[in-house]
């Protein structure tokens, strides 16, 4: 049995039961004129400002959890120490501008780059849903559940569609809209959280998700919420991993392995002569997710170009090392990579591992989990990845975009086990660069204390109304629903004209 994105099977029928469950996007004909609305939304954009279309591809480095801002884009050297956090600050390469003392590697690349640090909203519980789709979810139960039918389209699955539009019968070699190392919170132990899905696009544009398939080299005791996780050991992969360890692509998009390319030929031979047999599913959705995902599943296990982009040992050791040798470097270089090969959208999950309240979510253990492992690991994927894109004509075609949900309290709590800083989402730090990204330049500003906006303040909203922007897409696209209602790309915001190059 063949299976792609783990959402269909070939080699069972799929009955009309199947077709309704899917969705009604294809019985309603969500072709032409969606594009069509869509070509006049974007040639008025290309009217209204600079940069529109500027970047032809996307790298999301994603630090789910939420990232504190006081210790990388934001720091508040003259705050107390209760506020300011164990580090100071460190002079860029912007003269006037500072970073977190321990990022020394993206010191020298802060003129190549914009921060935001006016960040804002009101949903203060890991808001991912949000922050990649532009609409805030219902409640927790939604943020937990990443199939739930309120949900509105990751922003990746929402290009690959629209490009799918416009090129219908486009036979791709690499898929658009990769997510590296593993499939979305796949790894914690407790809560499947919302955000990178097709929702009602379906889920035939879910990313097609990466597996790690290799072995840790280090061991740390982890501490969660919960009291029994509390010291518990974990081989994590994010400290450390082999060198022979790669991203292959997932489980459920290869073959079983006993099926062979020949075999897989034969079988798809008898497939297009079963014509007759889905005729009644021809114009529906779990039709067209058949017909997309036999494509993409033939052409992930055929494709050599994808082959060579994954497999990160035909780089340099001594630029895998400069990478970093732990699970997130190594998904930034295969990102990289696969923009080199074509890709359209690539994202990079620093995800949490086996137990939860980890990956950038420090309640605990906040200052040896920065210094040790997170920010030495940012600093040196990070700033590779741009010297890299740089170096070989990239960065000025190629959206960078470091996000994260929100971000920690200003005053570190010494209740928490290790010390630690809990959410907050009323001033945060973000960092773009390359595609139209104006460089250099920092937008907005908190207050002393990095507690609340104190000048332009930015929302997760506008940062997608922007880079929508910026990859040619006007925000004003609409596309239609569940129940056929025409629905803009994201819930409200603007473009943040100050970012623009």
């Amino acid at each position: 049995m063949l299976t792609i994105l783990g959402s269909t099977s070939f080699g069972r029928r799929t009955n009309r039961r199947d077709a309704l469950r899917v969705g009604t996007l294809g019985a309603f004909g969500l072709g032409l004129p969606t594009w069509l609305a869509h070509e006049q939304s974007t040639a008025a954009a290309r009217t209204e400002g600079r940069s529109f279309g500027r970047a032809k591809r996307i790298i999301m480095l994603y630090l789910q959890g939420a990232a504190s801002q006081f210790e990388t884009w934001d720091p508040k050297p003259e705050s107390p120490a209760e506020i300011r956090g164990p580090w100071g600050a460190i002079a860029s390469s912007v003269p006037g501008t500072n970073i977190g003392e321990r990022l020394p590697k993206m010191a020298r690349f802060v003129d190549r780059v914009a921060l935001i640090r006016s960040m804002n909203h009101q949903h203060n519980n890991h808001s991912n849903h949000y922050t990649l789709t532009g609409f805030p979810t219902i409640d927790f139960t939604s943020e937990t559940n990443p199939r739930d039918e309120r949900h509105h389209p990751f922003f990746g699955s929402v290009i690959d569609y629209l490009d799918d539009q416009r090129q219908p019968q486009a036979k791709l070699e690499v898929p658009r809209n990769i997510g590296l190392p593993f499939p979305y919170s796949e790894n914690s132990p407790v809560f499947r959280r919302a955000g990178p899905y097709g929702a009602f696009l379906g889920t035939r544009y879910d990313p097609v998700w990466t597996e790690f398939d290799g072995k840790a080299t280090k061991s740390v005791d982890r501490v969660s919420f919960f009291d029994q996780l509390n010291r518990v050991p974990v081989n994590d992969p994010f400290l450390g991993i082999t060198p022979e360890s790669r991203m292959i692509v997932s489980r459920a998009a290869r073959l079983r392995d006993e099926v062979t390319l020949d075999r897989l030929n034969q079988r798809l031979s008898l497939l297009q002569q079963l014509d007759n047999e889905k005729r009644f599913l021809a114009d529906s959705d779990a039709a067209r997710n058949l017909d997309r995902f036999q494509a993409m599943a033939y052409s992930i296990l055929t494709s050599e170009r994808l082959r060579r982009a994954l497999d990160v040992g035909l780089e340099p050791m001594a630029i895998r090392e400069e990478y970093g040798m732990n699970l997130f470097g190594q998904a930034v270089l295969t990102g990289r990579r696969l923009l080199e090969a074509d890709a359209r959208i690539v994202s990079v999950f620093w995800d949490e591992y086996k137990v939860v309240n980890t990956g950038w979510d420090t309640h605990f253990d906040h200052e040896s989990r920065l210094g040790d492992e997170l920010l030495p690991g940012l600093d040196a994927a990070l700033s590779s990845l741009l010297r890299d894109l740089e170096e070989r004509g990239m960065l000025s075609d190629t959206l960078v975009m470091c996000l994260t949900e929100h971000g920690r309290t200003p005053k570190i709590s010494e209740q928490s086990r290790g010390g630690g800083r809990d959410h907050w989402s009323q001033a945060y730090s973000i960092l773009l660069a390359g595609g139209g990204i104006q460089p250099g330049i920092v937008v907005g500003a908190s207050d002393r204390h990095g507690a609340f906006v104190q000048d332009r303040p930015v929302s997760p909203e506008d940062i997608l109304s922007t880079m929508y922007h910026l990859i040619g897409i006007s925000p004003d696209t609409t596309i239609p629903d569940r129940l056929q209602r025409p629905m803009r790309l994201v819930a409200g915001g603007s473009i943040v004209n100050e970012l623009l190059a």
